[in-house]
């Protein structure tokens, strides 16, 4: 094999339509675009235009609402706890909180806090800080001997209430 001998795929690189260039090139005078018309511009907006017809979106009823107030928790269960301390990269004899998990690539990012469910089994004894847990990881942590200390949750400006 020789440096000459190296070229693309075929059909790997497609030089791109020349449009409006004459009827030879099969792309001319209205340029793929039809007739005359709304669509034959530019900044059409038609989707979801019915003629005049009132359009679906618009007749059918709206439902539920969106809450702008809740909170967006970051999840973690027990087993991806254990795991992360078993690997090493989670120190089980300090305070485990949400700075700490996003350190040790538990989590990616806090979010509006951290919420520990019971998934899984623990087998270290942690101390805990999130902001909040269900009953069955709050017991699974006791049950082992470590604790868990619910914070505030968030507000605006990012830190605990």
């Amino acid at each position: 094999m020789k440096l000459t001998d190296i070229a693309d795929n075929a059909g790997s690189r497609k030089k791109r339509m020349r449009v409006g260039r004459g009827i030879g090139s099969g792309k001319g005078k209205t340029s793929g675009r039809g007739g005359k018309g709304q669509t034959a511009r530019s900044g059409v907006r038609i989707k979801g235009f019915e003629g005049g017809q009132m359009p679906l979106h618009r007749r059918l009823p709206k439902r539920g609402f969106h809450n702008i107030f809740r909170l967006d928790f970051a999840e973690v269960n027990l087993d991806r706890l254990q795991a992360a301390i078993d690997a090493k990269t989670l120190d089980a004899k300090a305070v485990i909180n949400a700075e700490a998990l996003v350190k040790a690539r538990v989590l990616r990012r806090a979010k509006d806090g951290v919420r520990l469910l019971g998934r899984g089994e623990i087998k270290a004894k942690l101390n805990i800080e999130v902001h909040g847990a269900s009953k069955s990881a709050i017991e699974a942590i006791e049950k082992a001997g470590g604790s868990v200390k619910i914070l505030a949750p968030k507000n605006d400006e990012g830190e605990a209430a």
